[in-house]
């Protein structure tokens, strides 16, 4: 398990600024890889209302459980490492198997059975260490939608803000304000049932 103060800056970005980031960069990084994020929340979202997200993550192979919850600067980021075997029963909601998470949830009086998948967000994603943080270059898929986004996470709020910015000012990348995946997931899913 593990505990971490999450701080991150974050622009959305156009197809062709994606595009041309992954390229100018290449020496950084070896391409994008693929993640994918499911989704799990109570039918009447109740993590959601408590502004926390939580996910099982599949990375290439490897696979862990993330409680993100509301911290007095960016956010908390409670894991437990989970084996293919302990997801895969997880995902099927027969157990749940991720000890520090579910100590977590219980404290913010979130019952663990009553937790249902509420979907699948995949990313592609080119990560490296850049101006003292971690510049993340990601396109993301879910619910029928694609969007681009460039995440800064730091150790050091201002700093990170200051650096961020003038990085964007340098590529020619407006400021363009960016949810967190969750809420952008949560967004569209809710775009499509009122579709239906």
């Amino acid at each position: 398990m593990t505990k971490e103060l999450e701080i991150e800056f974050k622009n959305m970005l156009t197809k062709e600024e994606y595009m041309r980031l992954l390229k100018d960069f290449s020496a950084f990084h070896n391409g994008p890889k693929t993640q994918h994020n499911h989704y799990f929340d109570t039918p009447d979202f109740q993590l959601k209302n408590k502004l926390g997200a939580l996910r099982i993550r599949n990375k290439q192979g490897r696979f862990e459980c993330t409680l993100k919850i509301p911290a007095p600067v960016g956010h908390y980021e409670i894991t437990d490492k989970l084996t293919r075997e302990q997801a895969r029963r997880m995902l099927e909601l027969k157990t749940f198997e991720a000890p520090e998470v579910s100590l977590a949830l219980q404290e913010l009086d979130i019952p663990l059975t009553q937790l249902e998948s509420i979907g699948t967000l995949t990313t592609h994603r080119a990560e490296f260490d850049y101006l003292d943080g971690l510049l993340v270059i990601d396109h993301s898929e879910y619910n029928g939608h694609e969007d681009f986004e460039l995440e800064f996470e730091v150790a050091d709020a201002e700093n990170g803000q200051k650096r961020f910015l003038d990085f964007l000012q340098q590529q020619d990348i407006p400021q363009r304000p960016a949810d967190k995946k969750i809420a952008r997931f949560m967004n569209s899913a809710s775009v499509r049932s009122v579709d239906k």
